[in-house]
């Protein structure tokens, strides 16, 4: 399995989702596959099927999508002594 990105999507007039694809939206790409979408607390967004694996959204009604930075990668901030 490749790769996958976790992001927070912004749609209008709705809470943020959140959930893992498996690309950075390339700017001619029309749509997204937003994989495990769940709120930004971990509940279930409340529109969606319980079962709900994956969701195709259209970019057009995107607000923003944010890239949150992956487990892996280590964050390093600047530190006073």
């Amino acid at each position: 399995m490749a790769e996958r990105y976790t992001v927070v999507v912004h749609l209008p007039n709705e809470e943020p989702m959140v959930g893992e694809i498996e690309k950075i939206p390339d700017p001619k790409d029309n749509l997204i596959v937003l994989y495990n979408p769940r709120r930004r607390d971990g509940r279930d967004v409340h529109y969606l099927e319980d079962d709900v694996e994956a969701v195709i959204l259209p970019l057009s009604r995107t607000t923003l999508i944010e890239l949150m930075p992956s487990e892996e990668e280590e964050i390093i901030g600047f530190v006073r002594e």
